[in-house]
């Protein structure tokens, strides 16, 4: 499982790039994804160049946090495809590892 947050603007251009690059597909289905709404919290350094909100402060800002799969063999190519895409300068993605219910 791929798991990513981005801001509302964003997520179509993020779930697009996923689809294109392999994930999101279960069995005969593609873009398959979970989304739901919250809020991301962080504090851009003096350095930092970000997207939304104001350096060296603490941004709350509304994010969606987009949940998909994707074959491993395809893994790299979709954490790629997620960089290019999404407007964060550090976006971050999570990789969790699934069990196959097929082996239980």
């Amino acid at each position: 499982m791929i798991v990513v947050t981005a801001p509302p603007d964003a997520v179509e251009q993020v779930l697009d790039a996923i689809s294109a690059a392999g994930g999101g597909i279960i069995g005969n289905y593609t873009h398959c994804a979970f989304t739901n709404t919250g809020t991301g919290r962080f504090k851009p350094s003096a350095a930092a160049n970000p997207h939304i909100g104001e350096k060296e402060s603490i941004n709350a800002v509304e994010e969606v946090r987009i949940e998909t799969f994707c074959e491993r063999q395809v893994a790299k190519a979709v954490v790629q495809a997620i960089r290019e895409a999404h407007p964060y300068e550090e976006p971050v993605i999570y990789l969790i590892p699934l069990l196959d219910e097929n082996a239980l």
